[in-house]
């Protein structure tokens, strides 16, 4: 699977795990350099609290576009580690 946005591939990996729709990539494969954390959060019932990277690409910022669960609940522990996409991220 391959997370792509502004003409870039931002993570890439083998082993996502999906949840409610969304591909969860493995920290590890995403690209760094591209990724800044936000002080957004949200909070779902059953997975816990979310936080948020924005993507800058060739000057272009995609604000809040990747989530990712510090520590999630039980219920959701199989996402620990891993980020997911939207906001325009293409993920295929």
């Amino acid at each position: 699977m391959k997370a792509i946005w502004n003409d870039t591939i931002i993570a890439e990996s083998d082993d996502t795990v999906v949840v409610e729709g969304n591909h969860y990539f493995p920290f590890d494969s995403i690209k760094q350099e591209y990724f800044k954390k936000t002080d957004l959060t949200t909070f779902c019932g059953w997975k816990g609290m979310a936080n948020y990277y924005s993507v800058t690409i060739n000057g272009k910022t995609n604000k809040d576009c990747a989530w990712y669960y510090a520590e999630p609940n039980d219920a959701a522990k199989k996402i620990k580690g891993r980020v997911a996409f939207w906001n325009g991220v293409l993920v295929k």
